[in-house]
């Protein structure tokens, strides 16, 4: 455990070498551009695309690094990287060239590994944004206090340069002073009630609050200072990645009327609570969920009506957290009526011990019956769409809308939409 620390932190200064070279190359070209940094454990691809999507409304050009896009003015193309954030010369690269492009905005994901390991090292952050944080990625980080301890690093940079931050208000954190400075501009703390995880030593902070809440399997609906919102996006978690949306509006002081208008027009992100029109009557919903907090997020959102089935489909990624497993499998089985374990980037692991794993945690079902261990990944979806009848629910998660699957140190073509289609086809 101790070499593998010791050389994690020896990648730690080759990164931040190369994020000093980086940022003289280019000229530090983050003091050039507005940069909302967004961090989290989930929600930050939803969160990201919904700011942007404000901002567009508000008529700025924006550019946007993301796990699933890149997009500088009007030009998009699909981050094929598996990375939520690149290496430190990419990054500054990227800065660089919004700024050429005369972007207004950067809007932009931020991840723990990243900010631990100074790839964003010299970066100017204006706002930064913390979704949440819950169990993930303790493979690297070791404890969930050094997991916290990495996306403060967020806050930090960003008060150096006195900008805002914001927060969601649902955030169970064991240190919560790392994220507060009297350096920051001001502070937005959000949710849908004030609740007992308020951080009340944030003097400068302003609460956004969410009142006449209305969630269904398809749309959200609230109010915020009276001003209605309707998203065509469901589920408890999109509600909170809307507020930290609208707290961005509010830092950025745009109407929230424009937000209102901005978020209305987004019928869907693509790998997120994605839904694939099909004949069969069947609702199926692919989204990114790989953590035990998402899927039990996705599992109330989606639990299937009375007389129905809800069919889950999912994995776990090798070489990562594997205490989260059983847990996983435990959630599953406590909204699924039916689970069907599967192949999801194994990397250099044992695929089957992965599923055994996940196995662990299921409850109350019997192999066979509740449950079935299917490894190939498209043969999995075919079951779960040959089972499904009209009104079930076929979740599958755990890759969105990534476009390959990583085993054995290859990157192999893969769309789980694509699949779902093709067997749709075939049914």
């Amino acid at each position: 455990m101790e070499i593998k620390r010791t050389y994690q932190q020896l990648k730690n200064v080759y990164h931040l070498i190369k994020a000093v070279a980086a940022n003289f190359y280019y000229l530090f070209p983050s003091k050039k551009i507005c940069i909302i940094a967004v961090t989290g454990t989930n929600g930050k691809t939803s969160t990201v695309w919904m700011v942007n999507k404000i901002l567009e409304e508000a008529g700025c050009k924006t550019a946007v690094s993301s796990t699933i896009n890149f997009k500088i003015g009007s030009k998009e193309w699909v981050n094929k990287t598996k990375f939520t954030t690149r290496s430190s010369w990419e990054i500054q690269k990227f800065i660089n060239k919004a700024v050429q492009q005369k972007c207004r905005y950067l809007v932009m994901e931020v991840s723990s590994h990243s900010l631990d390991q100074n790839r964003v090292w010299g970066t100017s952050f204006n706002a930064a944004v913390l979704t949440n944080i819950t169990r993930e990625h303790l493979d690297y980080h070791r404890t969930m206090r050094e997991y916290e301890k990495a996306k403060a690093k967020l806050f930090q940079m960003t008060a150096k340069n006195f900008g805002s931050g914001v927060i969601n208000m649902n955030n169970k954190i064991n240190e919560p002073q790392r994220f507060l400075s009297r350096d920051m501009n001001k502070y937005f703390f959000y949710g849908r009630e004030k609740g007992a995880n308020f951080w009340p030593e944030a003097n400068n902070g302003e609460l956004v609050i969410a009142n006449n809440v209305s969630i269904g399997k398809s749309s959200t609906k609230f109010k915020v200072d009276d001003q209605a919102f309707h998203l065509s996006l469901p589920g408890e978690i999109n509600l909170e990645n809307a507020l930290a949306s609208i707290c961005v509006a509010k830092l950025l002081q745009l109407p929230l009327e424009k937000a209102s208008r901005a978020l209305s027009k987004m019928k869907l992100i693509p790998g997120r609570m994605e839904k694939v029109e099909n004949k069969k009557g069947v609702g199926i919903i692919i989204d990114y969920a790989l953590t035990p907090d998402s899927m039990e997020r996705l599992g109330k959102t989606y639990v299937a009506d009375d007389g129905k089935n809800l069919i889950w489909v999912f994995g776990s990624c090798g070489e990562r957290d594997r205490g989260k497993r059983p847990i996983m499998g435990e959630i599953a089985s406590k909204y699924a009526d039916k689970i069907i374990l599967t192949n999801e980037d194994p990397y250099n692991e044992n695929p089957s011990r992965i599923v055994d794993e996940i196995k662990e945690g299921i409850k109350g079902k019997a192999e066979g019956e509740g449950f079935w261990v299917v490894m190939d990944r498209q043969e999995a979806i075919k079951k779960a769409l040959s089972i499904a009848k009209k009104g079930d629910i076929v979740l599958i998660t755990g890759k969105g809308a990534e476009e390959n699957m990583m085993i054995k140190g290859k990157k192999i073509p893969w769309s789980d939409k694509k699949t779902v289609q093709e067997a749709l086809q075939n049914l």
